[in-house]
């Protein structure tokens, strides 16, 4: 896996954590899907997308719904001037007290089950991506597959089942979402073993990563924990 591709799990990290707060954020203020849906001019659908930190979504849809529940103001922060670097020549740019430092950090929570979730999508979105470019790989998965339905293990052959039509249709969006059922399907998923080892690693790695938790800000770059 590249390295825009691993930082790709982070940037899904921070979606999902904006999914979460708007979707808290809904419940705090008492509005349903479908009231909520209706004022920002999209779908329940387009809403539940937003809710799950689902990347497909525009970044004005996003946009439109966190003016609703009026937080716009922190997406307007990062659109404006006020963290840009001080103008040439200006007193703030001749000044020798050092700039202030932003720093945010990202960390998942075991406890929540966020990690799990979010390990979970990372391997798939990948093997999915490896699917689409390479067919051959989807009848590796479906020869897996077949292998496991003559193991005759009744605990797994409904999923199994189901994963036989996703892998025929390319149904891929169907396992990529944050639903219980995607969730259960991912748990007995097939087209995870057609990952290279070192791309399992790096995604296990980055995620591994997040537990620690990131810290961004000022080119600091991982920063160690003691130093927090």
């Amino acid at each position: 896996m590249t390295g825009d591709q691993s930082h790709s799990i982070l940037e899904r990290q921070l979606l999902l954590q904006l999914g979460d707060r708007l979707k808290r954020l809904r419940k705090a203020q008492r509005l349903g899907t479908v009231e909520l849906a209706a004022r920002a001019g999209m779908t329940r659908n387009t809403l539940r997308a937003i809710e799950s930190g689902d990347p497909a979504p525009s970044i004005g849809t996003y946009l439109r719904v966190m003016s609703i529940l009026g937080v716009g103001g922190d997406l307007a922060l990062l659109a404006g001037d006020v963290l840009q670097p001080a103008p040439a020549g200006s007193a703030a740019a001749r000044s020798r007290h050092p700039a202030p430092v932003v720093q945010v950090r990202v960390q998942a929570d075991p406890t929540r089950h966020q990690l799990q979730d979010l390990q979970s999508l990372a391997l798939h979105e990948e093997a999915v991506r490896l699917a689409k470019a390479d067919p051959t790989l989807v009848q590796q998965a479906q020869d897996t597959l077949q292998r496991w339905l003559a193991t005759g293990d009744v605990r797994s052959a409904a999923l199994w089942r189901e994963w036989e039509g996703i892998l025929k249709a390319g149904a891929w969006r169907k396992v990529l979402a944050r639903t219980r059922r995607a969730q259960q399907l991912r748990q007995a998923s097939p087209l995870v073993t057609i990952l290279p080892p070192e791309t399992r690693q790096s995604i296990l790695q980055q995620v591994g990563e997040l537990k620690r938790g990131v810290t961004m800000g000022d080119e600091m770059g991982d920063a160690p924990e003691d130093q927090l």
